[in-house]
């Protein structure tokens, strides 16, 4: 398998193929979505900005587009799905090229794959963190996995969730119901904020199943992919990927 990391802007993706020229597409499409993105937020800036849904203009992009959808479902602002949207365009464009494709950008997971993907789950301050993972089956794909953390990493969370991941039907939507269930896990009791966030994910449409992670609580709604233990320190299995947010592609 092909392991590829490439950084453009805040875009920092791994690209998990069997094709160098499946990789080639996953790159160029970044690159042309982030464009027309970019040109979009030059001429709508309070898209950049916005906490909350905010409908599209008849110039939008594709991406901008499938980003207003996410965080309209989501009920959060459009950046909030940029990097899974993102992620998703990478695995579609790959698809031309390859039945392996998997794209991770800035914690987000976009997957289409004929061959078994093993996710891992890195919870901040939690022991559980790097000792659970989700192995994704040919059936299970294509989804959408995507983390929002209050302890790790810098992007925006009003709440204190260690891990609050979502497994959905796309990567933005994933990206855009994780930091809703991310911002719905707050105060001192990790029991009753666990259960918090749990709540959100089941009422977002698109959603399958969510895993929160508060300390040493963990809780699981809906239809996951299978949860495995993780054998050795996931923390040396991603070394060469260190400076990403959960999940990791292993």
């Amino acid at each position: 398998m092909i392991r590829v990391r490439y950084t453009l802007k805040e875009s920092k993706i791994v690209v998990v193929t069997d094709s160098y020229e499946a990789v080639k597409e996953a790159v160029t499409a970044l690159r042309n979505h982030r464009r027309l993105l970019e040109a979009y937020i030059r001429r709508h800036p309070a898209f950049l900005h916005s906490l909350e849904p905010l409908e599209v203009r008849g110039d939008a992009p594709e991406v901008a587009k499938r980003m207003a959808e996410a965080a309209l479902k989501a009920g959060v602002g459009p950046m909030a799905a940029v990097a899974g949207a993102l992620a998703d365009l990478s695995v579609e464009a790959m698809l031309a090229r390859t039945r392996v494709a998997v794209v991770e950008d800035g914690g987000e997971v976009s997957a289409n794959s004929e061959k078994p993907v093993t996710i891992g789950i890195l919870a901040g301050r939690s022991s559980l963190s790097g000792k659970l993972a989700f192995q994704l089956l040919r059936e299970d794909m294509p989804l959408g996995v995507g983390t929002s953390s209050g302890t790790v990493g810098h992007a925006l969370s009003f709440g204190v969730a260690d891990a609050a991941t979502v497994v959905a039907e796309n990567a933005a939507l994933a990206d855009a119901a994780a930091t809703a269930v991310g911002n719905a896990v707050k105060g001192d009791d990790p029991e009753k904020a666990v259960q918090a966030g749990l709540e959100v994910a089941e009422e977002i449409e698109g959603v399958r199943g969510a895993l929160v992670i508060m300390g040493e609580y963990a809780g699981i709604v809906g239809r996951l992919p299978k949860i495995v233990r993780v054998k050795g320190d996931i923390v040396e299995t991603v070394k060469e990927v260190e400076d990403y947010l959960p999940p990791r592609i292993i």
